[in-house]
């Protein structure tokens, strides 16, 4: 086939700049052919190379010495849990693609993050997902970022500063609705299709609502694999001479330059121009080379294993060579094919998947054959490895690249790019409490909180996973966070050379946090909310934090004040991760997260696994018996926050339909305090359920405690509880002429809607039996932890007691209203 000439154009296309295309040529010494301008467009991406954010990432704390195989080295991290044993895990998006195709965008994202962990060698055990849509109901947060901060003040959206959506609540129509919802359901069934017929339980996850994500949502998926110590396996391609297998189905045109495509602003000419770029996956033939890969690495004959994801065959051969500082050498003629005529750019960029690429010890091919025919799965040898350290590739005869392989996977162009703090963040940060309407209808107010699909049950996603498979799941979706069982059948095989030894078995908790309007508000808060978040949630299931991975989601990092909001968010999740002792081992950045209406909200979400020591200290989120105390730790509200915790509070977005002001402050210290307390007090067994105060406060959350168990996938047990609010205020006393300004009662020192809804951080609560409820707030306080008994566990009703009076509601009602507001939505 006659390859096209290289032009100026043909290179902007490839999205690589001039001075990225002069790099090249001084690189090679020559002009690139077409193949090579293909390699370096994807090589040289964003989704590839992070060349827009790897100064940044180099802040993160990535050592510990649990951490046997850090950030950055492999596909993912790996992490020592005990007794010879270590888990692996990573978080990965697949956002542009699933804005193309939901369908197959989030199940291939789920087959690639799969790939990721067995490629370590590595048993997958568990499944996480992280995700973001546009409104799916006509009432709620339907304001896009600068409009609604703009709006607050009185002026017009079009006023509103930055790039952010200029849509009001009245903008919102039917027909966005509708692909919000469309987009939303083609998600999850990718999920649930790929993981359910893969055979891994989808235990964890959170689903958030909002206009910025209309038209670009957000679809991180995360797995968890497990492994011995001496079963790590390695992506290089180690060995001069050893021969290069290629294995898994055949090449064909689709997710072709999917890298590329996901490093490039979202636009419906581009959504439709790259629908080919979307991959399609098959679950059963992942199950079988998952299979194949962990027999062959077990027989020992496996020098260098890699998966093909992002940038295929491209990827796999020239990172490879460059983790062992080798060449490698290809032919494409012997790649198997199942389209006619597929040139070496194609063959070169495709993104098929359900491939591999193994570099075998030399004179050990026939067991690699024998393994995958077994298997039933294709396979060629297509190269052997070299000591040139150039990646070479063959076509027809002919050398179609060759280029020096640790330039093209590692030396990158890198990039400082200028930021500036965003101009909408003055109007933000303007708001005062008395612009706050204050509640007139707690009870009322609280319903719709619980209704609103960011807060709501999640069962309407979950219920379409299997969360049960291989037997391992303890706390299932529903809670603070799942916990998962390790057991001798969760291990990848030994070879037959080598014993089993018996190990006791280990409980993992795992959750996924990360909350876009905090970020958009401040991003260095939010970025230190999204990591103890999830360190609190893994506290409130009774595990010790092992590590986190992250996923960033920003817009486009050429636009300054963008740029500042990852900088920013990423010295929070950094600052954060350092004051909880939980080290990076590794994630994804996923920028360009920007349609025609303008960027999403700034999303780092994290991904956070902790080690329960014993059994009997799992702990869940729901009430359990009449009669129980309900306690809460921590401050009730923060008096050093003007907003006392409304600040970008669902409150605020679903009750008044303003997403601005400024989010609750993030005290590190006192949030470590709060959760080596909770741990101390569950490990003594003195903790009955534990649940984290976040999104719609402490009114929220008690309902919640009050109606999130689940004896069966369809029968909810439904507890009451009595709560007296005043116990946690501070007496009356004669407010100053600065309280009065700032919209406060005479009476106490706080307002009824900071006090039911408002989010300061820092927040449990925790029920124990009656006779241990001195103990335990004694503890608290000894330790430095603000503790209040507020209440018991009874009745068939939530009756919240405040300064004002009291309002009670059937706990039926609530369920109702939390339970089925999805479905409703969906149906």
């Amino acid at each position: 086939m006659t390859e096209p000439a290289i032009t100026p154009e043909l290179v902007a296309q490839h999205n690589l700049t001039p001075d990225e295309y002069q790099k090249i040529l001084d690189l090679l010494g020559r002009g690139p052919s077409y193949t090579e301008l293909g390699i370096f467009s994807v090589m040289w991406s964003e989704h590839c190379s992070y060349k827009n954010t790897r100064p940044l990432l180099k802040t993160f704390p990535t050592k510990s010495r649990k951490i046997l195989v850090g950030a950055g080295e492999e596909n993912a991290g790996i992490v020592d849990i005990g007794d010879g044993l270590a888990i692996a895990f990573k978080i990965e998006s697949h956002n542009h693609p699933s804005a193309v195709e939901p369908f197959q965008g989030a199940a291939t994202g789920v087959g690639g993050i799969v790939r990721d962990i067995f490629t370590m060698g590595a048993r997958p055990i568990c499944s996480v997902n992280s995700l973001r849509f546009g409104p799916i109901t006509e009432n709620g947060n339907e304001m896009g970022s600068a409009a609604a901060s703009a709006a607050s003040f009185g002026a017009s959206p079009d006023e509103a500063v930055g790039e952010a959506p200029t849509r009001t609540r009245e903008g919102a129509c039917a027909p966005q609705i509708q692909n919000n919802r469309r987009l939303f359901a083609g998600v999850v069934s990718g999920i649930a299709h790929y993981g359910n017929c893969f055979g891994i339980p989808t235990i964890a996850g959170e689903v958030y609502f909002d206009k910025s994500y209309e038209g670009n949502p957000l679809v991180n998926a995360f797995c968890l694999g497990v492994l011995r110590h001496d079963q790590i396996a390695r992506g290089a391609a180690r060995g001069v001479g050893n021969p290069v297998f290629y294995v898994g189905p055949a090449t064909g045109r689709d997710g072709l330059a999917g890298a590329a495509f996901a490093s490039q602003d979202l636009t419906e000419e581009s959504a439709e121009q790259q629908r080919g770029a979307v991959q399609v996956g098959d679950p059963f033939m992942e199950k079988l080379v998952c299979e194949a890969c962990l027999g062959l690495l077990a027989t020992g004959a496996v020098a260098g294993i890699q998966d093909m994801g992002a940038a295929g065959l491209t990827c796999s051969t020239c990172e490879t060579a460059a983790r062992a500082g080798t060449g490698i050498e290809i032919e494409l003629d012997k790649v198997p094919q199942r389209a006619p005529n597929l040139s070496s750019y194609e063959i070169m960029l495709s993104e098929s998947q359900e491939r591999m690429l193994i570099i075998v010890h030399k004179g050990r091919e026939e067991e690699v054959k024998r393994i995958f025919d077994k298997w039933d799965l294709p396979w060629a040898e297509i190269g052997f490895v070299t000591d040139t350290g150039r990646m070479v590739v063959k076509h027809h005869g002919q050398i179609v690249a060759d280029i020096p392989a640790k330039k093209i996977a590692d030396e990158s162009p890198v990039y400082q790019r200028e930021a500036g703090e965003p101009e909408y963040l003055k109007e933000t940060r303007a708001l005062r409490l008395d612009q706050i309407p204050q509640t007139t209808d707690a009870q009322t107010d609280l319903l719709k909180l619980l209704s609103w699909p960011t807060i709501a049950s999640k069962n309407w996603v979950y219920r379409q996973y299997d969360h049960m498979v291989r037997d391992g799941s303890v706390v299932c979706p529903g809670s603070d966070a799942a916990v998962l069982r390790i057991k001798a059948d969760s291990l990848p095989d030994l070879g037959s050379a080598r014993e089993a030894r018996a190990f006791p078995e280990k409980f993992i908790a795992l959750t996924v946090d990360g909350n876009g309007a905090y970020v958009y508000l401040d991003a260095y808060e939010g970025g230190k909310i999204a990591v103890a978040e999830a360190c609190r949630n893994l506290a409130c299931s009774g595990a010790v934090p092992l590590g986190v991975t992250d996923n960033l989601n920003f817009g486009n990092p050429f636009n300054p004040e963008l740029f500042w909001q990852i900088r920013e968010a990423v010295r929070g999740l950094a600052d954060a991760c350092r004051a909880f002792h939980a080290p990076v081992t590794g994630g994804n950045c996923s920028l360009y997260n920007q349609s025609p209406n303008g960027p999403i909200d700034p999303t780092p979400t994290v991904a956070a696994v902790g080690l329960v020591e014993k059994p009997e200290h799992v702990t869940t989120q729901w009430f359990k018996d009449e009669g129980d105390a309900i306690i809460v730790l921590g401050d009730a509200v923060d008096e050093q926050d003007p907003l006392l915790g409304l600040g970008g509070s669902a409150y605020l977005q679903v009750i008044h339909g303003k997403k601005t002001g400024t989010p609750p402050r993030c005290d590190l210290e006192q949030a470590g305090t709060l959760h080596t307390t909770l741990l101390g007090l569950i490990q003594s067994g003195l903790i009955k359920s534990a649940h984290d105060c976040s999104e719609g406060g402490l009114a929220v959350c008690l309902a919640e405690s009050c109606i999130s168990q689940l004896v069966a996938r369809e029968t909810p047990r439904l507890i009451g509880a009595t709560v007296d609010l005043t116990r946690l205020l501070t007496p009356p006393h004669s407010p100053s002429d600065a309280e009065r300004v700032a919209g406060r009662p005479d009476e106490w020192n706080v307002r009824l809607d900071a006090l039911l809804f408002g989010e300061t951080q820092s927040r449990v609560v925790v029920t124990c039996a009656p006779l241990d409820a001195v103990k335990v707030t004694e503890r608290a306080k000894l330790m430095g932890v603000p503790a209040a008994q507020i209440g018991r566990v009874g009745g068939d009703q939530l009756t919240i007691k405040t300064v004002g009076g009291e309002f009670s509601a059937p706990v039926t009602e609530l369920h109702d209203a939390w339970w089925n507001a999805i479905a409703r939505a969906m149906a």
